[in-house]
């Protein structure tokens, strides 16, 4: 099979059309993941063990838990229960969670690398707990933890084809619709690949940036 570049040209909007959707796709689920992440780590640091064992299993068990299952669970098991939601809406919160249950675990190694002394100043000053945490702890445990934080972001990407069980037509599902109306797959594929691979490198180059940018503060 020969490659055909006219038929490429007509299939390129259409891939990048389901480019934006991955994008979009995983923006939202890495802003939800970044979120939810940092609500577990500090759940888990409540005095209560009631609360935080029980968030440690809650994640646990969400990370021992392919993401695929979890995808089927919100878009094909939710709605039984009335609660139904869109395809990409469930992609989204299905990506978010899943990953926020590893970004918990970055916070929290970033957290505990905090020197003893910062706590001990925060307590010294007599600064609030909430004023401890967003002054002074936070800021320091995060900008720790950046590039593995960045690192999430482009695994999320990838991960991204697996909305394509669920009816997402991202980019990958853009490249099977266009492969199945004429049978030729050679060209959509191809183009997909070369699509993650750009956007990957491009990302990492992003997050390495950041990493040397918070390396020197």
């Amino acid at each position: 099979m020969t490659w055909d570049w006219h038929y490429t040209g007509e299939i390129l909007p259409d891939l990048l059309d389901g480019l934006r959707v991955t994008v979009i796709a995983t923006l939202l689920g890495y802003l939800i993941a970044l979120v939810l992440g940092l609500v577990w780590t500090l759940l888990r640091r409540t005095p209560s063990r009631i609360v935080n064992q029980t968030v440690r299993w809650v994640v646990e068990f969400i990370r021992s838990t392919p993401l695929l299952v979890q995808l089927f669970f919100i878009f094909y098991v939710l709605p039984g229960w009335g609660l139904t939601l869109g395809a990409l809406t469930a992609g989204v919160i299905g990506l978010g969670l899943h990953y926020s249950t590893y970004t918990s675990e970055v916070y929290r190694a970033g957290i505990a690398d905090v020197p003893r002394g910062q706590w001990e100043a925060c307590t010294a000053l007599n600064l609030p707990r909430r004023r401890a945490w967003q002054d002074v702890i936070l800021p320091q445990a995060v900008r720790k933890v950046v590039p593995a934080l960045g690192n999430y972001l482009i695994a999320m990407f990838k991960d991204s084809p697996m909305l394509l069980a669920i009816n997402v037509v991202e980019l990958l599902g853009a490249a099977y619709h266009a492969g199945a109306e004429t049978l030729r797959y050679l060209e959509p594929i191809t183009v997909v690949g070369v699509l993650f691979v750009i956007v990957s490198v491009l990302s990492s180059i992003v997050v390495r940036r950041l990493e040397a940018r918070y390396a020197t503060h």
